[in-house]
């Protein structure tokens, strides 16, 4: 099996997406060296989502170079691809909806792991703790949640697991919502739609750079 990449090229950064394999996507400044990094992730990726079978990085093939967007400079994917386009069957739900549980399950466990052991830092000190790097796992998936149409409502003094599992829970409902009720041409204020696909692959990928983040900053 050949391994379908797309490329997102930016104005900094070059974005390299394995097409088939949400979350799958690495990024560096030049097509080479994203293309490089992404075939490096592949045992990391498997082993974050065990239920999928990747093929061999050695055979690959490029099906689409996009124009990036301030989410492509920024090191993640941010464009909807063709692949990206091609509808859902519900019989394939499950299986999007499987990895993206994984890919949650990857981050807790990289959590529990990391307990009891600081994060280096980056340069100028920089860096999330784990607490803060929870907060903001929440966060951001709850904006990507909203561009398939749905919104997340946190309560005041949830405490950051609850709020977490909730999520988890309501993701999994607003995915099987848009592949199966569809969803609007934009959002309530003209905000742009992502497809079910995208937003599978923009989520999964946020949780793992996250995952190998604390992998790799644990000291």
């Amino acid at each position: 099996m050949t391994l379908k990449i797309t490329l997102e090229i930016g104005k900094k950064k070059v974005c390299a997406i394995a097409a088939d394999y949400p979350g799958w996507c690495r990024s560096a400044k030049t097509e080479e060296a994203a293309i490089e990094s992404l075939l490096a992730y592949g045992p990391r990726y498997a082993a974050a989502v065990p239920s999928v079978n990747i093929p061999d990085p050695t055979r690959y093939e490029i099906v689409e170079r996009l124009e990036g967007n301030a989410s492509t400079d920024f090191g993640g994917p941010g464009v909807i691809s063709q692949a990206d386009e091609r509808p859902v069957a519900e019989s394939e739900l499950s299986h999007l909806a499987s990895v993206l549980k994984e890919c949650w399950a990857a981050f807790d466990l990289a959590l529990q792991r990391s307990e009891g052991h600081e994060l280096r830092k980056g340069p100028r000190g920089g860096g999330r703790d784990q607490a803060k790097m929870l907060a903001h796992v929440i966060e951001a998936e709850t904006a990507y949640l909203r561009r398939i149409a749905y919104r997340f409502k946190a309560g005041k003094e949830e405490p950051l697991a609850e709020q977490m599992a909730r999520l988890r829970l309501e993701a999994a409902e607003a995915l099987r919502s848009a592949v199966v009720d569809g969803l609007p041409a934009a959002g309530p204020r003209g905000g742009k739609i992502w497809t079910p696909r995208t937003y599978v692959t923009r989520a999964a990928w946020h949780l793992l750079d996250h995952v190998w983040e604390i992998q790799d900053r644990m000291v």
